[in-house]
């Protein structure tokens, strides 16, 4: 198990690829961690960039391939800031509650890795905050990715997602109709035509053009 232990690893850490379109830097700010002074450091690197890469290429670039630039609201949480936060009622579920979610460098009580981000999609925010339903969004991720549950929030439709091995794909919300719109194991109450209506205006599955790496340098390695 590697822990960082200098300043250089990590800056090397936080330089980490872990897809085509994010870095491991861009999950490490915590306000709770900046505010009280905690580092929000992996204890398991290994395990953090593992759970990172999978989460990343499954769920967060599909998203950005789609709508464009996503904003991270909420991610990686060290198990000190996590704790210090479920202490002090910072809305932190408890430690064992959060490992292979937003503690991406723990293992849940399964043995299942797992990756949790709470994020905004712009392009969505703006029509959920004119009055669009929060399940065209959702409905839209439980047919085009491999999720593991998502929580909707009230602000800017604002959403956990989690990727985690063998995903249980559940969908919840404190947004009206509040409480849980798909049970682990269950097949969602509307239909895939009904669902499918609710986001035809929506962009083409990973439709952004964006430029092509030439040929030259195509197997280069950042």
């Amino acid at each position: 198990m590697r822990a960082v232990t200098s300043l250089d690893l990590l800056e090397r850490l936080g330089k980490t690829r872990l897809s085509r379109h994010f870095f491991a830097r861009d999950f490490f700010y915590s306000e709770i961690g900046s505010f009280h002074a905690i580092p929000n450091l992996p204890v398991d690197v290994d395990l953090f960039l593992a759970s990172g890469r999978a989460f990343c290429t499954a769920l967060l670039d599909p998203l950005v391939e789609t709508f464009g630039p996503v904003a991270v609201r909420s991610a990686y949480r060290s198990p000190a800031v996590n704790k210090f936060g479920n202490d002090h009622d910072l809305k932190c579920a408890r430690n064992a509650a959060n490992y292979a979610g937003h503690i991406w460098d723990m293992r849940d009580g399964a043995g299942r890795m797992g990756a949790c981000v709470s994020i905004v999609v712009p392009w969505f925010a703006d029509q959920y905050n004119a009055g669009r339903d929060w399940r065209d969004l959702a409905y839209w991720v439980h047919d085009h990715l491999p999720y593991h549950e998502m929580w909707f929030f009230p602000t800017n439709a604002a959403f956990n997602l989690t990727w985690r091995e063998a995903p249980a794909r559940v969908i919840s919300s404190y947004v009206a109709p509040r409480g849980k719109l798909l049970a682990a194991g269950a097949e969602p109450e509307e239909d895939l035509a009904k669902r499918s209506a609710r986001y035809a205006d929506f962009p083409a599955f990973r439709g952004i053009a964006y430029p092509a790496i030439p040929a030259k340098w195509a197997a280069s390695k950042d």
